[in-house]
């Protein structure tokens, strides 16, 4: 049976949170400039390890940060910045460093644009700072990425497959007569619709894969080390999965169906040829009759 995306799930019931552990606050570095920005993380241990590869306690984006890059290590009741030999270096404040002790609202950066804030907080002030985080990464309306970390993300995701000489997939994706469901029920539906679209996707991509809303109807997905094969395959696992599901919005179920276009870019230089690639593959999809994915080449 196909899955229901159904209006009962959306009703407005209100969320109760548990109160806040009590205790002393915590050291924390959050991720203020770069690909990883709005990202928040609790040093636990005496040794935390900032880096890209498996290893690494705190693992960032690759934006020429190496594999264990930095360490942040207790020491009494001091924090200790240490560079792990690093292949670009890291930097405090500005200087760049071998070691040193930390004070709150240090700026490490790493990488070509990662900074990175030390600080302390306790659990209130976490959560409101990932919630402000939040805010500033998230489209309110899909809980996808926004724009702007889109773009920010894709040129990080160039820079490692151009080092690395790595495939980079991307996707667009439209919905289908999307004006269309908004005159004949309204643009509350047309909302249902866009939230109920992009849960469908979040649950069928990867955990790295990157989804944003790209504007209005359309949304744009970040694929590292994906080939042609696997770009299409990934398209038509979308196209299937929200052609499947059961939208229904006040008593009237609504047919929805997506576009995808699809492009792979090996050695990537510049952002807008990609771009433009994967947003013509999709309009190519919509004249054939939408509903379906095209590829082109980048």
């Amino acid at each position: 049976m196909p899955k229901t995306v159904d209006e009962t799930t959306r009703e407005h019931a209100p969320t109760v949170e548990p109160p806040p552990a009590r205790g002393g606050p915590s050291p924390y570095v959050v991720v203020i400039a770069g690909p990883s920005f709005g990202e928040m993380h609790r040093l636990p241990g005496p040794r935390c390890v900032l880096g890209r590869g498996d290893s690494a306690t705190v693992r960032l984006v690759d934006d020429g940060i190496s594999r264990e890059h930095a360490a942040l290590e207790r020491d009494g009741g001091k924090m200790i910045l240490r560079d792990l030999a690093s292949t670009n270096g890291t930097f405090c404040n500005g200087i760049r460093i071998d070691r040193r002790e930390l004070a709150d609202g240090d700026k490490i950066s790493i990488g070509a644009s990662t900074i990175l804030k030390f600080t302390y907080q306790d659990q209130v002030d976490e959560n409101y700072q990932k919630r402000l985080f939040e805010s500033a990464l998230r489209d309110g309306l899909t809980s996808t990425f926004n724009r702007r970390y889109f773009v920010d993300r894709l040129t990080a995701e160039m820079r490692f497959a151009y080092r690395h000489d790595k495939a980079l997939a991307l996707l667009f994706v439209d919905i289908d007569h999307f004006k269309k469901i908004n005159d004949q029920h309204g643009h509350q539906a047309g909302d249902f619709v866009l939230a109920g679209v992009a849960r469908e996707m979040i649950a069928t991509i990867r955990s790295e894969d990157v989804l944003a809303r790209y504007g209005g109807e359309e949304f744009a997905i970040i694929c590292r080390e994906i080939e042609k094969e696997g770009a299409l395959a990934l398209g038509e696992r979308l196209r299937a999965v929200v052609a499947g599901a059961h939208f229904e919005f006040g008593g009237q179920a609504i047919a929805v169906t997506i576009s995808v276009g699809a492009t792979v870019v090996y050695k990537p230089q510049v952002a807008q040829p990609l771009i433009a690639a994967a947003d013509a593959a999709m309009y190519e999809a919509k004249r054939a009759g939408r509903n379906r994915v095209c590829f082109r080449g980048s």
